[in-house]
């Protein structure tokens, strides 16, 4: 029997704990809000937020949500959005040999960097994507200064 000698290189060790740092910090395992504001039941949906030249375009993954069980509100720079997800109950529940997707109740709420319009906003919910389009405010919005002549300015 042939025994093998492996170098030691602490670098590579050290590697490894941050690496399991890394992944120990991006899931978080303590929640507070979950401990008073969520059931076991509820879900959190997956958002992709952009930000275009005039306007934020927020897209939610809602599969199987209708877009009646679903209610968006916007107040002080914060977007709330809260439904129900429906479960299906068509089968009896000892016949499943998978059962992954989630139901009940959600809330996604997130505060904004610029002031909205908020009556110019849309919501479009197509294949399962809400997808909304928050106008920025016009005082939100970058304003850009001129620079006069000496001359034009000591006229005024």
């Amino acid at each position: 029997m042939m025994t093998t000698l492996t170098r030691w290189e602490p670098f590579r060790e050290l590697a490894t704990v941050r690496n399991a740092m890394e992944r120990l910090f991006e899931e978080p395992f303590f929640e507070p809000t979950r401990l008073w504001s969520r059931s076991l039941d509820e879900f959190r949906p997956a958002l992709d937020v952009v930000e275009e030249d005039g306007a934020y375009v927020v897209k939610a993954s809602l599969p199987g949500v209708k877009p009646e069980d679903v209610e968006i509100t916007l107040a002080d720079n914060t977007l709330t959005m809260k439904g129900e997800a429906k479960e299906d109950k068509e089968g009896k529940e000892e016949n499943y040999h998978l059962r992954e997707r989630r139901y009940g109740s959600f809330m996604r709420t997130m505060t904004l960097p610029m002031t909205v319009n908020a009556d110019k906003a849309e919501a479009v919910h197509e294949n399962g994507v809400l997808t909304l389009h928050l106008p920025k405010s016009e005082e939100a919005k970058p304003k850009k200064i001129t620079i006069k002549p000496m001359i034009e300015a000591k006229k005024k």
